[in-house]
């Protein structure tokens, strides 16, 4: 996306924003596949993390921006770190640079990181924690103040349309070599539209809450807040819930070739269920019962994704190598059959642990 920048472009770009200009290093944060992230550091130590957004992906800057901003109103709390936006002098939330790219800035979050993989119950319990803390803030905000950046993002009905025109599309090749992500997704995909059919209470979500999306602290490894918040708009709390266990109850790398490292970790589930019902009632009856198809759906789209990208040649994920989003999509695929097989076990135990979250 957009041109490979030198330290030096960056130093420039600085200047377009509310910050003391001084001489500042700037080193790559490769943990998204969708933005280019910097940290930006002064004297040593880190200051600011700078981004490009992907406006291919997401069109609507405006509107990615202004969800953000009024998300940042409510998520300011004694529990949860606070994200500072940097102005730009322009006076916008961020720079536009020639029409072309947009870019923001960000105040670091002192003794800050990001875990890929739940390494132990307390991280899986504070993830679960922060998660449930999120959606209590955000329920503060009328839902209809959030625009609609991404329309249809986690939509099956959608996603399974666009698979179908990749597929159609595609080269004899990829086709091939996917064969067996394509069985898998035209066998489950009933299974999964089935359970899709409840109507479900719209609320602020974040839409894309990998662990890595979440910052902890260095010092107590206690969660602090969510990061990367440009999928934040409207959806449904088991979209939220779904995409969590899917990096925590896995512990394996998302285009794990050696599928037997996958697994659905029971230990690890429990405590992140502990950590949500910790926030005490925030979910409604028909919020609860949807917990079962979000293990199982979130897994499965991201994966229906990845396939579709690879289909489509990978234009929307960055790959480090040609055959990665198959990767991907078999990785994840494999996971939601593996919660597929767990489903008795998922609907007695969250019945268990969240009984006292639903108000």
């Amino acid at each position: 996306m957009g041109t490979v920048l030198t330290n030096k472009d960056l130093q420039e770009l600085l200047k377009n924003f509310s910050v003391d200009q001084d001489h500042y290093v700037f080193r790559r944060i490769d943990q998204g596949f969708i933005n280019d992230t910097f940290l930006v550091l002064k004297k040593g130590q880190p200051r600011y993390i700078l981004q490009r957004i992907n406006h291919e992906v997401f069109m609507d800057v405006a509107g990615v921006m202004g969800n953000m901003t009024k998300a940042l109103n409510y998520l300011n709390d004694e529990d949860y770190s606070l994200v500072v936006l940097i102005p730009a002098k322009t006076t916008n939330s961020y720079y536009e640079l020639n029409h072309e790219e947009f870019w923001r800035l960000m105040e670091y979050i002192p003794n800050s990181f990001a875990h890929d993989f739940a390494n132990n119950s307390k991280e899986a319990y504070e993830a679960g924690r922060i998660l449930g803390k999120f959606h209590l803030l955000m329920g503060n905000a009328p839902v209809d103040q959030f625009v609609d950046t991404i329309p249809k993002f986690h939509n099956l009905s959608f996603r399974w349309q666009q698979f179908q025109e990749a597929l159609k599309n595609a080269v004899s090749v990829r086709r091939n070599k996917a064969d067996t992500a394509i069985s898998f997704a035209e066998k489950i995909m009933p299974r999964l539209m089935e359970l899709s059919t409840h109507e479900m209470p719209l609320r602020p979500c974040h839409n894309d809450t990998k662990l890595n999306n979440i910052l902890f602290s260095k010092t107590t490894n206690k969660a602090l807040c969510f990061i990367d918040l440009d999928t934040l708009m409207k959806g449904h709390f088991y979209y939220d819930f779904g995409d969590l266990v899917r990096t925590i109850a896995n512990t394996a790398k998302e285009d794990e070739k050696e599928h037997h490292k996958i697994s659905f970790h029971r230990p690890l589930f429990e405590s992140f269920l502990d950590g949500l019902a910790s926030n005490g009632h925030f979910l409604t009856q028909d919020e609860l019962k949807s917990l079962l198809l979000g293990t199982v759906l979130m897994p499965f789209i991201h994966g229906l994704r990845a396939l579709t990208d690879y289909l489509n040649n990978d234009k929307y994920y960055t790959v480090s190598y040609a055959d990665q989003n198959l990767d991907r999509s078999l990785s994840l695929f494999d996971f939601s059959k593996k919660a597929l097989n767990e489903l008795s076990y998922i609907e007695e135990i969250v019945a268990k642990k969240l009984k006292h979250t639903q108000y």
